[in-house]
C-alpha cells in the first residue's frame, strides 16, 4: 500500500514537472519570438528615461518588476502585488477594492528610483508583463470607458473632444456630456494624426510596446491574457510566492473576445481598419498575434 501511494506521489510530481517544463517551453518560445521581432522591426536603441518607467511596478521584497497594461488583468496583478508588499496587512487579493488597487502611491514604480537603483533592479529582478490580442484589448477599453454610464470622467475628458471633432452636426447635449461616442468615432479619433500630436494616448488604448518598452527591457516572462491563469501561476512559481498568494480567477461573463471584436469591427470601413491595424501593428508583431480574420484591409 505504501509503495502504491509512493509511486502515485512520484507520478503526480513527475506530471507536475512535465506540466511545468511545458509551460516553461511556451514562455521561452514567447521570449524568443519577441527578441527576434525586436531585432527585425526596431531600427535603433534609445536610452530609457524615468518617464518611460511609470508602468513598471516594483516589489523589492520578492525581487519582482511587473509592467502593467490596462485591460490585461492589471487590477488583479496590482492586488496580488499589494498582498505581497503589504507585510501582512492584506492577505486576499479580492478583498482589496478595485479602485484602491489603482491609487497612486499604494505600489512603487521604477521611475521613483535613481539611475543606479533602476539599473540594479533591471539586472537582478524577475521582470514580467501580460499582453492581449490588440484589438480585443481596444474593444474592451472602448466598452469600459465609453459605454458605461458611470465613466463620466472619460466621457468629459475624451468623449466631448471625439464628438466635436468626428461627428457631423453633433447635438449640444452630446458635445457637453460626451457620453454616446460610437466605436467608429473612437477609431477615427485614434487614427487622426492630430490626436497624438496634441497629447500621448491614454494608457487604456496606448500600445503595449509604448507602455512597457519590450525591446529595451528584457522581460523574463511574457504572459498572455488568453492563457492568464496558467501563466499567472507560472509567474508566482518562478517568484517563489505561490504559497503566499493566489492569483484571482475571473468571474467575468461578458469578457471581450474575438467574436465580440468582430461585431464591433463590422461597422468600420476597410480604410479605417487598415489605418488602425498599422497603428497597432508592432503589438501584433512583437507578441505573435495573427491578423484577425474579420479584418477587411484590402
Amino acid at each position: 500500500m505504501f509503495l502504491v501511494l509512493l509511486s502515485f506521489i512520484l507520478l503526480h510530481f513527475h506530471l507536475k514537472q512535465l506540466e511545468l517544463s511545458g509551460a516553461q517551453k511556451t514562455l521561452q518560445g514567447r521570449r524568443e519570438v519577441l527578441e527576434q521581432a525586436c531585432l527585425s522591426h526596431t531600427k535603433k536603441r534609445r536610452v530609457l528615461s524615468p518617464e518611460d518607467l511609470k508602468h513598471l511596478i516594483v516589489d523589492d521584497k520578492h525581487g519582482l518588476i511587473y509592467c502593467y497594461v490596462p485591460k490585461v488583468a492589471c487590477t488583479n496583478w496590482k492586488r496580488v502585488l499589494m498582498v505581497l508588499t503589504s507585510n501582512g496587512r492584506y492577505t486576499d487579493p479580492l478583498a482589496i477594492p478595485a479602485n484602491e488597487a489603482h491609487v497612486a502611491g499604494n505600489l512603487h514604480t521604477l521611475s521613483e528610483f535613481s539611475v543606479t537603483e533602476i539599473n540594479q533592479r533591471l539586472r537582478s529582478y524577475l521582470k514580467f508583463i501580460f499582453v492581449r490580442e490588440p484589438f480585443e484589448r481596444l474593444v474592451s477599453a472602448y466598452r469600459n470607458k465609453f459605454t458605461r454610464s458611470y465613466n463620466t470622467a472619460f466621457h468629459k475628458r475624451y468623449g466631448t473632444k471625439i464628438i466635436r471633432r468626428h461627428r457631423l452636426n453633433p447635438e449640444a447635449e452630446a458635445m457637453e456630456k460626451g457620453n454616446n461616442v460610437s466605436f467608429r468615432e473612437f477609431v477615427q479619433y485614434l487614427v487622426d494624426p492630430r490626436t497624438q500630436r496634441e497629447e500621448p494616448f491614454n494608457e487604456h488604448w496606448e500600445r503595449v510596446h509604448s507602455l512597457c518598452h519590450p525591446c529595451l527591457i528584457h522581460y523574463d516572462v511574457v504572459g498572455k491574457y488568453e492563457t492568464l491563469e496558467p501563466d499567472a501561476q507560472a509567474v508566482l512559481r518562478l517568484a517563489a510566492v505561490e504559497g503566499k498568494v493566489q492569483f484571482p480567477t475571473s468571474s467575468k461573463s461578458t469578457r471581450t473576445d474575438g467574436n465580440m471584436a468582430a461585431r464591433f469591427f463590422q461597422y468600420i470601413s476597410p480604410f479605417y481598419q487598415k489605418k488602425l491595424f498599422n497603428l497597432y501593428r508592432m503589438d501584433f508583431l512583437l507578441f505573435n498575434y495573427s491578423t484577425p480574420e474579420y479584418l477587411r484591409t484590402r
